[in-house]
């Protein structure tokens, strides 16, 4: 099984997104209990995911481009 990642970050990085959009109305009891955490994690969530799908992208794409020789453990 050859998986390369790009979609298991994409639907990671699409679900901490939905997340952060889905705790702004709440923003204010967030705060007023404290719990702004959650709100921030789900951002570096998303923003780590980003970062993730690119370096995914990149990966894959090299591997193509080298279509003879094989992983390690393969």
């Amino acid at each position: 099984m050859d998986v390369d990642g790009v979609r298991t970050m994409t639907v990671g990085t699409i679900a901490w997104g939905v997340l952060a959009i889905a705790l702004l109305p709440f923003l204010g009891t967030l705060e007023e209990n404290g719990r702004t955490w959650w709100l921030w994690t789900a951002v570096a969530g998303f923003g780590l995911g980003c970062i993730g799908i690119e370096y995914c992208r990149r990966r894959r794409n090299a591997l193509r481009m080298q279509p003879g020789r094989r992983r390690a453990g393969d």
